[in-house]
């Protein structure tokens, strides 16, 4: 690695990222049902009809991946929660296994001076709400607040950051317009809806912390760069689209207290009745924001219903996910950021990395191009770091190969590789070239 951690600025934070229904193993604790339970019990939803009930069992082994975190000489340990393993239905009775987990976990991970980084949903929603039409539904915005103040109830003493959601256009346009994702909806009206209450829950949930005396809370929303696929006006309108409902949509709603006027033909008249008097919520004052980078994507104009684009393949080299590498991409999310919605708000990388067909070869784990992708990555941090932007940290997607959703398996995103038959662990080349990184 051609980085070292001296080449950022004194207190800047180096961190992994996982989520709990990717690597907890939603069998064990007394667990409720989500709907990704039965998304993937659905045929051709999920390579392989793959599911989360055993995934990376660190729901018995955190303390053996925590060894790992800590040999590494991580900074901070971005997890999530499940809801449903904390209120089964969603709502009403409390599974006190649930809470005593992500206490010992806590506690597991100050005991080895690592700083807990809580994101309090990550995408698996208790079934029971979701037969009561789950983000579709504003109720779930109170329900979010409940969970919210149970669960920080218990551990927000002990947080160093808390972000509500993770990733609010996967949470609601993925999952209810593309289909791809739990509940797999294919709906605009239900689109529509879920943004907006996904971004409502956000704020009803800092509102919470806030309550309990939390501070360093953030919102984290994930950035795909958007180019047109040549200069006509058509693509240029068709990548401003893409990039309006991705991207701008959730930043301008926390930020700006408004979504872009560009959206308005497609998704206005499905949007909930009086929807402008809930920015006050959304918009509640962040400490921080979190950008979760990965990817671009090239559109052109479409002849088809709203939003009027489809991508087209682009030039670049790509991961194994068939995402281009455009490191070019964090820098100007980065920059834009900052300019136009959150100031001089801290901004922490909050997610990057890439899937990789990595293999164990003679007790190793080589995977160059791994490392070169986190290389270039942190170019682009240093960059913007170099013209004035406020990067606080950087956390690397993941920690350890997981369940990668509707993919399964079969796509490895992690620093530690994991043989999902006998679950061991092995550090692959990556992990020892950003452990070497951070000693430096």
């Amino acid at each position: 690695m051609k980085h070292k951690r001296s080449d950022f600025p004194e207190g800047f934070q180096f961190g992994a990222a996982t989520s709990a229904y990717q690597i907890e193993g939603h069998g064990f604790g007394g667990a409720g049902e989500t709907h990704w339970d039965t998304f993937a019990a659905t045929p051709g939803n999920v390579v392989r009809a793959e599911h989360g009930q055993r995934a990376c069992d660190h729901y018995h082994r955190y303390e053996e991946d925590f060894d790992l975190l800590q040999a590494a000489g991580f900074d901070c340990y971005r997890f999530s929660t499940s809801w449903a393993r904390v209120l089964p239905e969603g709502r009403g009775t409390v599974n006190q296994q649930g809470l005593d987990y992500y206490d010992r976990l806590t506690d597991a991970l100050l005991e080895r001076g690592i700083k807990p980084c809580a994101t309090l949903y990550h995408w698996e929603l208790p079934s029971a709400l979701s037969d009561l039409g789950g983000w579709t539904n504003r109720d779930i915005a109170g329900w979010f607040g409940d969970f919210t103040e149970i669960i920080m109830g218990r551990i927000g003493d002990r947080m160093h950051s808390v972000a509500p959601i993770n990733e609010p256009w996967c949470v609601s346009f993925l999952s209810h317009f593309v289909g791809a994702h739990a509940p797999g909806l294919r709906d605009i009206r239900a689109a529509a809806r879920a943004m907006h209450h996904v971004l409502l829950a956000h704020g009803t949930a800092i509102g919470v912390m806030r309550g309990l005396g939390m501070d360093n809370l953030g919102g984290v929303f994930n950035l795909e760069w958007s180019d047109p696929a040549d200069d006509s006006e058509a693509s240029h309108h068709a990548a401003e689209m893409y990039d309006g409902y991705y991207n701008r949509f959730f930043l301008g709603g926390v930020f700006k207290k408004a979504y872009p006027e560009i959206l308005m033909e497609g998704l206005g008249p499905h949007l909930p009745q009086n929807w402008q008097d809930d920015f006050d919520i959304i918009g509640a004052p962040l400490d921080w924001c979190g950008l979760n980078y990965y990817t671009r994507s090239v559109h052109r104009a479409s002849q088809g219903p709203w939003p009027h684009h489809q991508a087209v393949e682009g030039p670049l080299p790509k991961t194994q996910m068939g995402w281009e590498i455009y490191p070019e991409g964090l820098y100007k999310f980065i920059m834009r950021t900052a300019r136009e919605y959150s100031g001089d708000l801290p901004i922490f990388i909050t997610e990057n990395g890439m899937a990789n067909a990595d293999v164990i070869s003679g007790g190793r784990v080589p995977d160059p191009e791994r490392i070169a992708y986190i290389e270039t990555h942190l170019d682009a941090v240093r960059q913007a770091i170099a013209e004035g932007a406020p990067v606080a940290g950087y956390f690397l997607w993941s920690l350890l190969d997981n369940y990668e959703w509707a993919l399964g398996y079969e796509k490895r995103f992690g620093l530690v590789h994991v043989d999902f038959d006998t679950l061991q662990r092995t550090p692959k080349d990556s992990y020892l070239a950003v452990k070497d990184m951070l000693a430096k």
